[in-house]
């Protein structure tokens, strides 16, 4: 997969796509990841990206020119996502996350100030996401946090733990059930007998009613958007029941 990346602080990236699975996907060649400077595609002694916005107001607004530029030098494939990020965009989840990982390039681009220039916006721009309702300085981190969720879903990225992200929250559509390891006690607090049973059966049977027990008292909004089996919906009334 390439990834490319548009951005006015391209010296934010390194340290943290360098590291961890996402550098180890690089290094793999299971994800190549291009920052561009946006400067790079200015034409004055300044490198300028932003000018004072037509009609007044506060702050400022990054120019059209260096961002299509940019993309033109990036010259993405017909189908390709590109992805503002911008407070303004759709919430982000885990099927965003499923659908761009299964593109064979993705393009971000990091708003900055107070947006982009609507032209640029609505010619370049496929799509518009958020990480969450609050405004950051900048689309930088949240290009890093979604960089971070499409690599671990890639084929071979995960190494010998790719087995486990159907477990994750969110992606089997539950909150996970709670995780231990050893030791079995520690400090007077101990590991559920069932998980040192060796009844895979009976774990499996526990995973399920705690991730729904989680799911319940956390974020009961998510069970409404999932399909659950009989089996669910019966432990699910013994967990109200319980509370």
């Amino acid at each position: 997969m390439e990834i490319h990346v548009i951005t006015i602080f391209p010296e934010v990236f390194p340290p943290v796509l360098t590291v961890g699975i996402v550098g180890r996907a690089q290094r793999a060649g299971i994800a190549t990841i291009f920052v561009h400077d946006l400067r790079e595609h200015t034409h004055d002694r300044h490198r300028t990206v932003d000018d004072a916005p037509f009609g007044g107001g506060p702050g400022m607004v990054m120019r059209p020119e260096p961002l299509f530029e940019a993309m033109d030098s990036i010259a993405p494939a017909p189908g390709t996502p590109v992805v503002v990020l911008t407070p303004q965009g759709r919430p982000f989840n885990q099927r965003d996350a499923e659908r761009l990982s299964a593109h064979e390039s993705v393009v971000f681009i990091c708003g900055r100030y107070e947006g982009i220039d609507e032209r640029a916006r609505t010619s370049l721009a496929t799509e518009e996401l958020s990480i969450g309702d609050y405004v950051l300085t900048g689309g930088e981190l949240p290009a890093l946090v979604i960089i971070d969720s499409l690599i671990r879903l890639l084929p071979g990225a995960m190494g010998h733990g790719q087995e486990a992200i159907a477990d994750d929250s969110h992606t089997s559509g539950l909150l996970q059930y709670p995780q231990y390891t050893r030791p079995a006690e520690y400090r007077g607090k101990v590991v559920p007998d069932i998980l040192l049973s060796g009844d895979h059966a009976a774990i499996s049977k526990w995973r399920r009613r705690e991730a729904l027990r989680r799911t319940l008292t956390r974020r009961n909004e998510m069970l409404s958007v999932i399909e659950l089996s009989a089996a669910d919906n019966k432990m699910l009334e013994e967990l109200r029941e319980e509370s």
